[in-house]
């Protein structure tokens, strides 16, 4: 007892707040929930009459509770509960009545509450989607109505709410059922009927449905019900409907006419009338759809809408090809602004759209002076010097029709009046410039790309939604660069692809500018006196490439093949670059450089390492070429530069050589030089780890260790103990030969002795005047055995060696110059015509 007085008082808790707003819905279901589930457990298993009746309530609120919080699946246990303990109740009432009267009255309330459960079951199936339950429920409620006739107007607009639900859900059958119900029991009463506007709106949501479900297939159901309806209550969404149906069913132009005949002995709207004559229309019943728009301005002349009726009229006569009586219409529309006949601000813009629309199309016919006639109309409506952005826009359309007819002066006109009224307008800059461009003005048509990208660019930073979309700038642009390249102004179609360049954000595109900016430099690198400027211009369009190359993007348009192909077009183009600078040393070496960058976005297959290899091994030689003539500070900047390059040129070289036989590629040699040159001259102290290697390769060139001699004392660089060692490993691979090259011995020979046998000194150490002595003695023995020896090398050789005795003789060392002197004179024997002048 205890805990059914506390399931109670929740309850009642729960009613009385719900009342004040304290709980919300779900909240009331769940103390209901609670509070039911007690007092059921609570009760016996012969309850009293009271305790059954607030069951009986109890379960019944709390599963409707359920249904409306849309949770229906936890309605029916409760329901279930419900019907459980009527008929408790009702064996209760049968079994216990005291008189006839009093059973009368309990048995009729018990009815009422078995109809409510029903009629909650039902619900609750039909929002479960269970149809033959709900019709059942249904049905059982209908048969009870002969004896609770009240609950007629409840349970018809319960069966439309039930058609409403599945037409929104598209369950047209079970839909038309319901509807059909719902009229049927709303005629079973007239006393207790939902009244015939209700009826009507039931049978018009009918209709909808047969015509929406299949309306060749139900054409006659839906007209009746319409028919139904209308005779009912005549409304004008019902004979609209009926129209509608009669439209969709082929009907003929007299059942149509006679049908809209209807509308014109009731009151409808200026808006019901318009919607009307459209659905004539756009249903091709031009006849009827016109004689009923002429008919309409009559019973609205006092409307201040009833231009929307005229705007109606020109927009399908010009649907229907009828320009002419639509230029009239739009004709007094015109003399009706300036004489107090005003549209509506709504209505006039309407007609500024469609005025628009029709110039654009025969814009793009080609009929540019019929679309000037139709943007004239537009004008009309504007106040002389009124400043309007569509006012603006309408001159910039009218000035492209000009150009186009070869107008430029009144082209030029009416982008003044654009100016005038949008001056900051990108639209109106560009149209500036097509006619520069038109009038082959250079300066004015830059002019007007620089202003462009500037507007690009803001445009940019701070986007205005409502007037343009992200790319208008870089498509106005795009524009630009293509007129100008079709009217062969490459200065212009060069400034504003170099804007692209720097606004494009879609890949594909910048580098579809970048590649026609390219194009057009290569052909002015060697026409143009102003080479700066045009590798100016190369030398950034390259390195834009290389930066965009270089971001990690995940545009879907541009794949990682698409990038592949980029990156291999720049690079080859930077290389053939490279190869026309040849007589500029610097420039070839960016270009070098610029090719070596792009080739490391490529797949590193053989041709991409031959391209990289020879692309520093270029630039190193360029940067060893210019600080050959630098100054000291400049000279050890670009040497440091060269053997970066080499030492990167070295790493692909190692993995280049993996790849193939390279037993006749120089690389090897032009590297050690390379090497050689630059760490001699930055006086390196690694330089004679290096050489250590070199002088332990069996195979080295003659010339190679020629070339090394000769480095290793070029200024700044003075090794000369690596340069006669060079020098000495060259003889003796000459000395080695099969057949000894004179020529070259000789030239080899003077060097060392040049370099171990300095002019003019006296005092030299005995063990050097041996060593050079030995250098005479093969000359003389190669002298002996050829005849190819040049005789000016010989006289030089007899020279040196007299000279040496000399020196000897001037310090008393008379031994010494004896045989010096007889040392040269052996080679007087060997001189031919100039023997006798020395003899």
């Amino acid at each position: 007892t205890q805990v059914e007085e506390v399931a109670i008082s929740l309850w009642n808790w729960a009613v009385t707040k719900h009342m004040a707003s304290v709980v919300n819905d779900e909240q009331r279901a769940k103390l209901r929930f609670v509070a039911c589930r007690l007092v059921c457990l609570c009760a016996g298993s012969d309850p009293p009459e009271g305790t059954i009746r607030r069951q009986i309530l109890m379960s019944m609120k709390t599963g409707k509770g359920w249904i409306d919080i849309g949770k229906a699946n936890l309605a029916d246990g409760f329901l279930e509960i419900a019907m459980s303990s009527i008929e408790k109740l009702y064996a209760k009432l049968l079994k216990g009545s005291d008189g006839e009267a009093d059973t009368h009255v309990h048995k009729l309330d018990v009815e009422k509450d078995l109809f409510k459960v029903l009629s909650y079951q039902a619900e609750s199936a039909v929002a479960q989607g269970d149809f033959q339950k709900a019709v059942m429920c249904v049905q059982r409620c209908k048969d009870m109505l002969i004896k609770l006739p009240k609950e007629t107007c409840y349970l018809s607009i319960l069966c439309y709410n039930f058609g409403v639900e599945t037409y929104e859900w598209r369950r047209y059958e079970q839909s038309s059922f319901w509807l059909s119900q719902s009229y049927d029991i709303g005629k079973m009463d007239v006393k207790y009927s939902v009244g015939k506007e209700m009826q009507a709106k039931v049978l018009r949501l009918l209709a909808t449905a047969y015509f929406e479900w299949d309306c060749n297939l139900y054409l006659d159901k839906a007209l009746k019900a319409i028919s139904l309806a209308n005779q009912e209550n005549l409304h004008p969404a019902g004979l609209f409907l009926k129209l509608k149906i009669l439209l969709k069913s082929g009907a003929s132009d007299e059942d149509i006419s006679s049908a809209v005949a209807e509308f014109l002995h009731h009151d409808m709207s200026l808006d019901f009338c318009l919607n009307t004559a459209k659905l004539l229309l756009e249903h091709g019943r031009e006849s009827v759809g016109f004689d009923f728009l002429k008919s309409v301005p009559e019973r609205f002349e006092s409307s201040p809408d009833l231009g929307k009726i005229t705007l109606l009229h020109i927009e399908f006569l010009l649907q229907n090809n009828r320009e002419l009586l639509a230029k009239e219409k739009v004709e007094e529309i015109i003399i009706g602004h300036y004489t107090g006949k005003q549209l509506l601000p709504e209505a006039l813009n309407r007609l500024h759209i469609i005025l628009w629309d029709r110039a654009a199309k025969h814009y793009e016919a080609k009929s540019y002076s019929e679309a000037l006639h139709w943007y004239n109309y537009s004008v009309s409506f504007y106040i002389p010097g009124q400043i309007d952005q569509n006012l603006a826009k309408l001159h910039r359309n009218m000035a492209s029709c000009h150009l186009h007819l070869k107008q430029v002066d009144k082209a030029k006109e009416a982008i003044k009046e654009a100016e005038r009224c949008d001056p900051n307008s990108i639209f109106t800059k560009f149209s500036v410039y097509k006619i520069a461009v038109m009038e082959k003005d250079t300066d004015k048509a830059v002019e007007a790309v620089i202003e462009m990208g500037n507007l690009a660019e803001k445009l940019s930073q701070h986007e205005d939604s409502l007037r343009v979309d992200e790319n208008t700038g870089t498509n106005i642009l795009s524009l630009a660069a293509q007129i100008a390249l079709e009217n062969e102004q490459q200065v212009v179609a060069i400034k504003a692809l170099e804007y692209l360049s720097e606004h494009l954000q879609d890949n594909r595109q910048l580098f579809a500018a970048l590649k026609c900016l390219v194009r057009i430099m290569l052909s002015k690198v060697m026409a143009e006196n102003e080479e700066k400027s045009v590798t100016n211009v190369l030398n950034n369009a390259f390195s834009a490439a290389h930066k965009k190359l270089a971001e990690s993007f995940t545009e879907e348009k541009f794949t990682g093949d698409m990038r592949i192909l980029e990156a291999h077009w720049f690079r080859k183009v930077a290389w053939n670059l490279a190869v026309q600078f040849r007589d500029c040393p610097e420039k070839m070496k960016d270009f070098f450089l610029l090719s070596f960058k792009l080739s490391q976005f490529c797949p590193s297959d053989k041709a991409v390492l031959i391209a990289q290899k020879t692309c520093l091994l270029m630039a190193a030689a360029v940067d060893l070429e210019m600080g050959r003539q630098a100054t000291p500070s400049e000279q050890t900047q670009l040497l440091t530069q060269a053997l970066q390059h080499i030492q990167a040129c070295k790493e692909i070289w190692k993995v280049l050589k993996l790849t193939g036989d390279f037993a006749k590629d120089p690389t090897d040699t032009l590297l050690l030089l390379y090497e050689f040159e630059a760490r001699s001259k930055l006086n390196d102290p690694t330089l004679h780890n290096l050489m250590e290697s070199v002088w332990e390769q069996p195979q080295i060139e003659v010339k190679t260790l020629e070339i090394i001699a000769s480095l290793a004392m070029e200024s700044p660089a003075r090794y000369p103990v690596l340069c006669k060692k060079a020098l000495k490993s060259a003889l003796n691979l000459h000395r080695n030969q099969t057949v000894i090259d004179a020529v070259k011995f000789s030239k080899c020979l003077n060097s060392l002795i040049n370099l171990s046998l300095p002019t003019g000194l006296a005092d030299l150490d005995a063990c050097v005047l041996q060593e050079v002595w030995g250098y005479f003695e093969d000359a003389l023995s190669v002298i002996s055995s050829t005849g190819a020896y040049p005789e000016t090398e010989i006289l030089w050789l007899m020279t040196r060696a007299w000279n040496t005795g000399v020196f000897q003789y001037t310090v008393g060392k008379y031994k010494e110059a004896e045989q010096w002197c007889a040392l040269g004179m052996r080679f007087l024997n060997h001189l031919g015509s100039l023997k006798k002048s020395y003899e």
